[in-house]
C-alpha cells in the first residue's frame, strides 16, 4: 500500500511522502523503509526519532521532523487496521472435507468451510461463511452463528449457543459437565449437570480454556469478552461484555463478573464471587468464595486486598529478614544481660 492509501484508511493526516510503498509491518525498534510501526507516549516518541521505519502513526498535535508520518486519534488503533489491509486473512474456501461426518438434519450452509474429520450432530444449525478446523465436535442441536472461526479440534458440547464472529483456539472445550458433587452414604454423587452454556457475539477464546455448562442453569459469556488460554470458567458462572481474562486463571462456580473486568493471569476466583464491572484483578491474586468486589476496584495478592494497601504489605515483607535479625540480636542480649 502508498502511504496515501494507509491515512484513507485510517483517516489521518499525512505528512511526508505520500507515495511511498509499505509492505508490512514492525515494531517500532526493528522498522524498515519499507514497514509501518507506530509510536504513542513520551519514551515512545523519543524512539521514533531514530526510526528507520517508512511511516510512522502518531498521536494528533505532535510533530517528528525528518520521518513521513499519518497523525491519528489512537495510533495503535490505526496501527490495527493498517496491518489488517496489509495481512488480511486467508480464507478457507467454502465445502465441505470428504472426511467430514455430517447429522442428515445438521443444517450447514453452502458458504461453510468443514475441514476433515469434522463431525457434525443432529439438528446442528451452523452459520454463513463459519470456518471447522480439522477435528472440530458439534454436538446434538449446537446453534452457531454467522462468520464463527473455529480451530482444530475444538469441541461444542450438546445444546451450547455460540454467536456471531466468535473465535474459538485449538483445544477449546464448551459445555462440559460442571464439577459439582454431594458428598453422602461414604461417596460421592454427581449433582445433575443439565445446564446449557451461552455465548455472545465478538467473543475470542483462547487454546485449550474449558467453558463448563451450567448446573441447572446457563453459563453465560457477553459479547466483546477476550479470553486467554488455559483458563477454566466453571457451570453457572456469568461473565459480561467486553471483559479480558489472562491465562491460567480459574473461575469456579455461579460467579458472575460485569462488564470491562480485567482479570490477570494465575487468578483464583472461588464461587459465588460478584466481580463488578471496571473491576481489575491482578496476576495470581485469590478472591476467596462470596466475596464482592465493588465497581472500579483494584485489587492485589492472596487473599485479595486493595492495591494500595497490598503495595503497603509487600514492603513490609520485604523488610522481615531484618526484622528477624533484629529480633535474634535483641534476644541474644537480654539472654546474656
Amino acid at each position: 500500500m502508498r502511504v496515501y492509501e494507509i491515512a484513507q484508511l485510517v483517516d489521518g493526516e499525512l505528512y511526508g511522502d505520500g507515495n511511498h510503498e509499505i509492505c508490512n509491518v514492525a515494531d517500532l525498534g526493528n522498522a524498515s523503509s519499507s514497514e509501518l510501526t507506530f509510536a504513542e507516549g513520551e519514551r515512545a516518541l523519543q524512539q521514533a526519532a531514530a526510526s528507520q521505519a517508512g511511516c510512522i502513526l502518531i498521536p494528533e498535535g505532535v510533530s517528528l521532523r525528518g520521518h513521513t508520518v499519518i497523525r491519528v486519534k489512537h495510533p495503535k488503533l490505526a496501527f490495527i487496521a493498517a496491518a489488517n489491509a496489509l495481512h488480511p486473512s486467508k480464507l478457507a474456501a467454502p465445502g465441505i472435507h470428504p472426511t467430514a461426518v455430517l447429522s442428515p438434519t445438521a443444517s450447514v450452509p453452502a458458504s461453510a468451510s468443514i475441514g476433515p474429520h469434522v463431525t457434525i450432530e443432529d439438528h446442528a444449525t451452523i452459520g454463513e461463511r463459519c470456518i471447522l478446523a480439522a477435528g472440530v465436535f458439534i454436538g446434538v442441536g449446537v446453534e452457531i452463528g454467522p462468520d464463527c472461526m473455529l480451530y482444530p479440534g475444538v469441541r461444542v458440547y450438546p445444546g451450547a449457543q455460540i454467536g456471531s464472529r466468535v473465535t474459538l483456539h485449538a483445544g477449546v472445550v464448551i459445555g462440559g459437565d460442571g464439577f459439582g458433587y454431594v458428598f453422602a452414604e461414604g461417596r460421592h454423587h454427581k449433582f445433575p449437570q443439565l445446564g446449557k452454556v451461552i455465548i455472545e457475539d465478538d467473543v475470542e477464546i483462547g487454546c485449550n480454556t474449558t467453558v463448563d455448562r451450567g448446573s441447572l442453569g446457563t453459563t453465560f459469556i457477553g459479547s466483546g469478552t477476550k479470553i486467554d488460554n488455559l483458563v477454566q470458567i466453571a457451570h453457572n458462572v456469568r461473565i459480561g461484555r467486553h471483559s479480558i481474562i489472562a491465562a491460567q486463571t480459574g473461575i469456579s462456580g455461579s460467579t458472575a463478573i460485569g462488564d470491562c473486568v480485567v482479570i490477570g493471569g494465575q487468578v483464583g476466583i472461588g464461587d459465588h464471587v460478584r466481580i463488578e464491572d471496571g473491576a481489575v484483578i491482578g496476576s495470581q491474586a485469590g478472591i476467596l468464595p462470596g466475596k464482592v468486589i465493588r465497581k472500579g476496584n483494584v485489587l492485589w495478592g492472596t487473599p485479595a486486598r486493595p492495591l494500595s494497601e497490598f503495595k503497603k504489605l509487600y514492603a513490609y515483607f520485604s523488610h522481615l529478614p531484618d526484622l528477624a535479625q533484629k529480633v535474634k540480636e535483641l534476644s541474644r542480649k537480654i539472654s546474656e544481660g
